[in-house]
């Protein structure tokens, strides 16, 4: 059903012998192994992050039977690549000023040389406004573009319903276009109060274009008050929408309100991009069937839950159904 997060190493044996042409390299032998990568982070019961854990403090089963962790990283160095998907629709169009400064400090923090950003505005239709680039300056004109792409308010009855809001059709193409081939860590933060209206694909095609990415979702839910009437089925909507996303890649997911605002979420994202656990291993099932495996992590202290994506897709032979 859902995919996962599945990567390739290549390990390379360098057999060393006597050489007696220096200028020559030693000979070789390649060796694919299709290594999993699990990113996940660890909270303790009152919530805070846990980041002194070894890896024997980890079980990890697919489909309900234990693996063996053959690497295991703590804050792993390994390159993030962020994609900021933006609601620019008429229900979302007085938060934006407010998305815009908070998302500017947050990526001004959590990009470094190594990193990149990529900012995808999505209402009626969806809109490239910053492709992938680490330059603070690029990232700065990126940011004040959405205000330009901010659909005008109906004079008539308020926002109204909004004419469209392609939310699964964006992070379908920011994970497939923007993220498919790229190495490293991956993640998608979605602002949005979660309503789709009017996309081609639906919800669980859309996670399955993240997995398939290896890419984990950071929703934020973020709602004007006025927006829908104030509907309580549209809150309730939204918000499972965006938790489903989040919890089947292993992200996780926020609601602004008074006692959170957008800032402080921001900062707790980037607290957790930089404390993550990298668990990766080789199947046991060796079939390169291309079928989804379910993935549990556990901790050995009971006191501890990790937050990690729930499958993967096992990589594909041609020509195997």
């Amino acid at each position: 059903m859902f995919s996962g997060f599945h990567c390739k190493r290549r390990l390379v044996l360098i057999l060393l012998a006597g050489a007696p042409f220096p200028a020559q390299d030693p000979p070789s032998i390649k060796v694919e192994v299709d290594l999993v990568n699990v990113l996940c982070s660890v909270r303790d019961q009152r919530g805070a992050l846990v980041s002194h854990l070894k890896q024997e403090d980890f079980i990890l089963l697919e489909e309900g039977k234990p693996q063996v962790i053959r690497h295991f990283a703590r804050e792993t160095n390994l390159p993030l690549t962020v994609g900021l998907l933006v609601d620019t629709s008429n229900s979302q169009v007085h938060l934006i000023e407010g998305e815009r400064r908070a998302a500017a400090q947050f990526l001004s923090q959590v990009i470094r040389p190594r990193d990149s950003a990529f900012l995808l505005s999505f209402d009626a239709r969806t809109e490239l406004l910053m492709d992938r680039t680490s330059s603070p300056n690029a990232i700065r004109r990126g940011l004040e573009k959405l205000q330009e792409v901010s659909p005008q308010l109906h004079r008539r009855g308020g926002t109204g319903r909004p004419r469209g809001t392609v939310l699964y059709d964006a992070v379908e193409e920011a994970s497939r276009m923007r993220l498919g081939g790229e190495p490293g860590r991956k993640a998608l933060v979605l602002i949005t109060d979660g309503m789709d209206v009017g996309s081609r694909l639906r919800m669980d095609e859309a996670i399955d274009a993240a997995q398939k990415a290896d890419t984990m979702i950071y929703s934020i839910y973020y709602v004007d008050s006025k927006a829908y009437g104030g509907a309580e089925w549209a809150n309730r909507l939204g918000q499972s929408v965006l938790l489903e996303m989040s919890q089947q890649t292993g992200g996780r997911f926020f609601r602004v309100d008074r006692k959170h605002p957008l800032k402080q979420i921001f900062d707790q994202i980037q607290q957790e991009m930089r404390s993550q656990y990298s668990l990766q291993f080789i199947s046991s099932d060796h079939r390169k069937d291309g079928l989804y495996r379910r993935l549990d992590v556990y901790l050995r202290d009971p006191n501890l839950k990790a937050q990690a994506r729930k499958g993967y897709y096992a990589p594909k032979t041609d020509g195997v159904e």
